[in-house]
């Protein structure tokens, strides 16, 4: 009895060894989304039983044995004619992502699970995003923001383009800020350039999304000579500089300096915000022994700004007084270039502002503002006798969209 029960043993440890079993796991991958995965599945002793793959997430029978069940033509199934049983997933989806099974239908039944993990590279989202412009009153508050979606889900950090800090959090500066919202309090002018928003999440590529901020600010003028002196029958150029936004530089040029041309000239800048001048004399010296056509910001002292006569003062109003009623009269025929509206400056103190844009007056040439280094090809240039209006910009409008649009506006008037 005792040897029929110890050759009954040793069958059954024969049988269960001949057994099909699973011979390492399966193991967990990740995948890009959009790229292919392999998932394997090794099966020793299979003998005549089958081996299957499941979904578990999808509850999908994907494949039976060397039969593709599934109707999702993107699985497949291959097999080495040995013990591994390799599930293809082409292209995947994040609809793939999940446990997959591998069963053999054994009594009872054995399995094995693995993890396919799909992952996706971070894409701001445009739509939830700060446009890629955006304008903002100085000493006003704005928050940007930045948005985007991926797996795992991307994290946000802001830069500046230009490599500055970023005043945040009651002006605490930073080189790099972490959130989907950046609060800028207060801003001032110098935040004014390029703010980069950077979605990572750790899936190549990482991306960015560039935001240029824009702070409006009233017009300041700054006048580099206030007194520029030139012998009559030379040109001149007068300057002004302009700090607004956007941006803006006005140059004079008074060519072939008549008597009636010399006196103050002022430079009016304003905007929506404000308005701001700057005033320059330009006064006769003696003509040096050897002439020169051009002569460019010609300083000298306060004091020798008196030397201009009484004479030639009384010659100066009498001059005027002419030419003033010869622009009245060209106002009334077709030599109006073009005229600034009654509101860009006071009745009362523009009369010569007023009287600007003419067309041409006693062969005098004036010609309009321009770049640094580009004075006479400017466009909008035209020749005038005692004075000239020129806008950098259009006036302020309503845009499409109901908001107020800044202009900038700068112009010379001759007092």
């Amino acid at each position: 009895m005792l040897l029929s029960q110890k050759f009954h043993v040793i069958s059954v440890v024969s049988i269960m060894m001949n057994e099909p079993r699973f011979a390492q796991p399966i193991p967990n991958v990740t995948v890009a989304v959009g790229r292919d995965a392999n998932l394997p599945c090794v099966v020793e002793h299979l003998g005549g039983y089958k081996v299957a793959w499941i979904h578990i997430d999808r509850q999908m029978i994907l494949t039976i044995h060397r039969h593709v069940i599934s109707r999702i033509p993107r699985y497949s199934i291959t097999y080495d004619n040995a013990n591994t049983w390799l599930l293809h997933v082409n292209q995947a989806h994040q609809d793939d992502r999940g446990y997959y099974m591998c069963q053999v239908n054994t009594n009872p039944m054995i399995s094995q699970v693995g993890y396919l993990q799909v992952v996706v590279p971070p894409n701001i989202l445009d739509i939830e995003s700060t446009p890629s412009s955006v304008a903002v009153r100085e000493n006003q508050n704005i928050n940007m923001t930045c948005r985007a979606d991926g797996f795992p889900t991307p994290k946000i950090i802001w830069r500046r383009e230009d490599g500055e800090e970023i005043a945040v959090e009651k002006k605490k500066k930073v080189l790099v800020y972490d959130g989907e919202v950046l609060p800028l309090s207060k801003v001032s002018r110098n935040e004014m350039g390029a703010y980069l928003c950077i979605a990572t999440n750790g899936v190549p590529p990482s991306v960015s999304k560039r935001i240029i901020l824009d702070v409006e600010f009233s017009p300041m003028i700054w006048v580099p000579n206030q007194l520029v002196g030139a012998p009559a029958g030379t040109d001149v150029t007068i300057d002004c500089h302009t700090e607004a936004h956007p941006k803006a530089h006005m140059k004079l040029t008074i060519r072939n300096l008549q008597y009636g041309d010399f006196g103050n000239y002022r430079c009016i800048s304003k905007n929506s915000l404000g308005e701001t001048e700057g005033s320059i004399r330009v006064y006769e010296i003696p003509l040096p022994s050897t002439p020169s056509k051009q002569v460019t910001h010609s300083t000298v002292e306060t004091r020798e700004s008196n030397m201009i006569l009484g004479t030639r003062n009384d010659s100066i109003k009498g001059l005027q007084t002419d030419i003033y009623g010869t622009k009245n009269e060209i106002f009334t025929g077709s030599g109006v270039v073009g005229m600034p509206s009654s509101s860009s400056m006071s009745s009362s103190s523009s009369s010569h502002a007023s009287t600007a844009s003419i067309a041409s007056i006693a062969g005098n040439g004036l010609s309009g503002f321009g770049s640094v280094g580009n004075a006479i090809d400017r466009k909008g240039s035209l020749a005038i006798g005692k004075s000239m209006f020129y806008t950098e910009h259009p006036t302020n409008e309503l845009g499409s969209s109901g908001k107020l649009i800044q202009t900038n506006l700068q112009y010379y008037t001759h007092m």
